[in-house]
């Protein structure tokens, strides 16, 4: 799926314009999953103000949207990520994965100014919108406040988009009374080529040398990624862009846990030292993933 990443300092209207897109291209025929940081903060059983000054669960969740958003990435449907995105640095990870998946991707960045982003935040705070006459009374789309410790915080933090950088690009800005150019952003996504996958973002062949090496990181991965993914999208079969035609069932994922999966990928490996020793990353990330479906529905460990 082509990817649009939303970027902003907190109550900078994100996830209004998250819903301005969704309506939008279901209209035009595109099937479109929207991936929220606020429903995953909720889902991991945080709170939002809480959650913020903590590094670890802040760490948690960004593992799992990227699990999620990657997991979902094809070529033919829309995913719109309604998060924060604050750190550059996770953009560049969302990016290598939109090369490795060869889908197109672009940023949006709501502008906004900082006061007003608080006034608005304020009105969330007090219940009340009906006092707060401004551009952003549209952007009440939930009640839940920043206190303005955290939401100080998060603008400090907040590392902005810059269309000079790869990564950011192609980089549209939207400041709150702005309209999208839909025809521009419908272009951009399925209309340009995707940039070609490189060195750090393509499946390598595994060497002789590096073989076991590699075996137990492609199996990592994946089992990182299943559990991350299982967090917050316990209930759907669990795709994997980097290995085409590969996907583990909804039974299997609702069924995992930690410790069985990581007997099963030991396992795996012992199988795969003597049989795939000649096989690329591709192949052996397939094989895995076929192994588990068919084991996590026999095991009764599980």
């Amino acid at each position: 799926m082509p990817l649009i990443i939303l970027s902003g300092i907190p109550s900078s209207g994100k996830t209004l314009r998250a819903k301005e897109l969704t309506t939008h291209f279901e209209e035009r025929g595109k099937k479109v999953v929207l991936v929220s940081e606020a429903s995953a903060i909720a889902d991991a059983g945080f709170s939002k103000n809480s959650f913020y000054q903590n590094s670890q669960q802040e760490k948690q969740v960004r593992g799992a949207l990227k699990s999620q958003v990657i997991s979902l990435l094809n070529h033919n449907d829309l995913i719109i990520l309604d998060a924060s995105n604050y750190i550059k640095g996770f953009r560049y990870e969302l990016y290598c994965g939109s090369k490795a998946s060869k889908t197109t991707q672009c940023t949006i960045f709501t502008i906004i100014n900082i006061e007003e982003a608080w006034k608005f935040n304020e009105s969330r705070i007090n219940n009340d919108q009906s006092k707060i006459e401004t551009t952003l009374d549209k952007f009440a789309v939930d009640n839940s406040a920043y206190t303005r410790e955290t939401f100080d915080a998060l603008v400090l933090r907040f590392e902005e988009p810059n269309s000079q950088t790869r990564w950011d690009s192609p980089l549209f800005t939207l400041q709150p009374k702005d309209e999208f150019n839909y025809d521009d952003l419908f272009k951009v996504l399925y209309e340009k080529k995707p940039p070609p996958p490189n060195m750090s973002t393509q499946n390598q062949p595994l060497s002789s040398t590096n073989f076991l090496y590699e075996l137990d990181k492609v199996t990592q991965d994946i089992s990182k990624q299943i559990l991350d993914n299982k967090k917050i999208n316990p209930h759907a079969d669990m795709r994997f862009p980097s290995y085409p035609n590969s996907y583990l069932d909804v039974s299997s994922v609702q069924a995992i846990q930690p410790m069985p999966l990581n007997k099963l990928r030991r396992q795996f490996l012992t199988f795969a030292k003597m049989q795939y020793s000649n096989l690329d990353t591709v192949k052996i990330g397939s094989l895995f993933i076929q192994y588990l479906n068919t084991n996590l529905q026999q095991s009764d460990d599980i």
